[in-house]
């Protein structure tokens, strides 16, 4: 599913190239830090591989450069809703280091999101934020976006996958 598109990118975003890997690795770890889950990454750079530049890929990534230097990410795939038969995009992971917080570049990675979205017909961009995270959360209802209020996530991991799956 890696897709690069002709839209039109802000300044300082570009999808990212399997070189990038270790990067956006690096950015994957700094935001669990940020989470409180520092031991929670299980993923490697051969995942990453696999999984966005393989031949099955299910996510893309686009990253955020300051002076030739990739500080920041946006790891997303593709949705579907059955409700306006129309996909999206789900945005898994926004993270740009803290140095570079306040530079636009956040900002930027959601546009470019937006961007791809519109031009692809796409309905709407959706993502989850801890509700202790009011940084984030400030800075995602002041660019428009709302919380969806009586949705809860649910998530099937290990024993209870297995067990179902199996």
């Amino acid at each position: 599913m890696h897709v690069e598109t002709g839209t039109a990118l802000p300044e300082g975003v570009r999808f990212a190239r399997p070189e990038d890997v270790p990067d956006v690795l690096r950015l994957i770890r700094a935001l669990a830090d940020y989470e409180r889950e520092p031991d929670a990454v299980e993923t490697t750079e051969a995942d990453l591989h696999r999984w966005v530049f393989g031949d099955d890929p299910v996510a893309n990534v686009l990253v955020a450069e300051a002076d030739g230097v990739v500080v920041g990410m946006a790891l997303w795939f593709r949705t579907y809703s059955t409700w306006t038969g129309v996909p999206g995009i789900y945005l898994e992971d926004l993270f740009v280091d803290p140095a570079a917080r306040g530079s636009g570049l956040g900002k930027a990675l959601l546009t470019a999101l937006a961007r791809i979205a519109v031009d692809r017909g796409y309905r709407r961009v959706e993502w989850a934020v801890l509700d202790w995270n009011t940084p984030s959360i400030e800075f995602y209802e002041a660019l428009g976006a709302r919380p969806m209020q009586e949705w809860s996530t649910y998530r099937l991991t290990g024993d209870a996958l297995e067990s179902l799956g199996g």
